[in-house]
């Protein structure tokens, strides 16, 4: 277990460009348990095999596992309403996260890796204007009592807005003392020359009083591309915070449907060794937690792991 990383502040490379302390978050839950046969469609998503085929959750835990991840996160992302509606959400939230930390703890045990727990974008990714604040506690609740007794950390996935961010950590706060990562999401740039933003298209400046409630930053979901302009911002503003990232592989530029709407293709270019060559800036950049998001599976992990040096075992 990264007992280093998670008792308080993650651990920093020590200089930038130093790769010997990179910690290997998993990958993309959704798109492996399709891999692998599990029941999968929109708009239940990753949802369904925790429902209908548990068994094969803990599966793909283990393969991201063998591949070398040193984190596994809890596949709770898609239960709440925007999901699987909100009356499979009253009856059954509270179980079904609870099995979800359970599969993972118990593989965590077995292999002794650490679990985050899964945060998930409330009202569905990509749509900071759907955020409400009034609405959170009822959909995320649930979800932090269940998992707390399971899990070494929390992974706040896919954030969107800083309004977002503050209710999200806040919330947490007043029913959990375990440790904080939260993972922003970033809009994806037609033009490199423009700065990054989130996809509220807010600058990143806006998201720097927020590192003070945080354990660790990352950027999640996004095109690889966007990645290192924002962890280049981010070091240059706050050196200490751990900062991660965890790109997909979506097609996002050609992208005609709204998030959640149906299956998204992937990008055949973003090979393992590609990812890697992506990561190996990253951690450049300073960066040092790094997984995947949705279409980066084992494959990815494993380069990732034999390609970075990890010495918090």
């Amino acid at each position: 277990m990264v007992t280093t990383s998670l008792t308080g502040k993650a651990t920093k490379a020590s200089s930038v460009g130093t790769s010997s302390n990179v910690i290997i978050l998993d990958g993309g839950l959704g798109r492996e348990l399709e891999k692998v046969g599990a029941p999968f469609r929109q708009p239940e998503w990753s949802a369904l095999s925790l429902i209908e085929a548990p068994d094969l959750v803990a599966q793909v835990h283990q393969n991201f596992v063998d591949a070398g991840a040193k984190i596994i996160t809890t596949n709770t992302y898609a239960l709440v309403p925007f999901h699987i509606g909100q009356k499979q959400f009253d009856e059954q939230a509270f179980s079904l996260a609870e099995r979800a930390a359970t599969i993972a703890s118990n593989m965590a045990k077995k292999r002794d890796v650490s679990v985050a727990g899964c945060i998930p974008p409330a009202f569905g990714s990509y749509k900071p204007e759907l955020f409400c604040a009034e609405k959170l506690a009822a959909i995320l609740r649930p979800l932090i009592e269940a998992q707390t007794p399971y899990i070494d950390f929390w992974l706040v996935e896919t954030v969107s807005s800083v309004e977002e961010a503050i209710a999200v950590t806040s919330l947490i706060k007043k029913h959990s003392s375990k440790p904080i990562w939260l993972s922003y999401s970033l809009s994806n740039r037609h033009d490199f020359s423009n700065p990054v933003t989130l996809r509220s298209s807010e600058p990143l400046n806006a998201i720097l009083p927020t590192l003070e409630n945080l354990d660790a930053v990352l950027f999640n979901c996004s095109q690889p591309e966007e990645m290192e302009a924002a962890i280049t911002f981010t070091h240059s503003h706050n050196a200490d915070i751990p900062i991660g990232v965890y790109a997909n592989s979506f097609s996002e530029h050609v992208r005609k449907h709204d998030a959640n709407e149906m299956l998204s293709t992937l990008r055949e270019d973003v090979t393992p060794e590609k990812y890697l060559a992506y990561a190996q800036t990253w951690v450049n950049a300073g960066a040092s937690i790094v997984g995947g998001c949705c279409g980066i599976g084992p494959a990815h992990i494993k380069v990732l792991a034999q390609g970075f040096v990890n010495t918090l075992e």
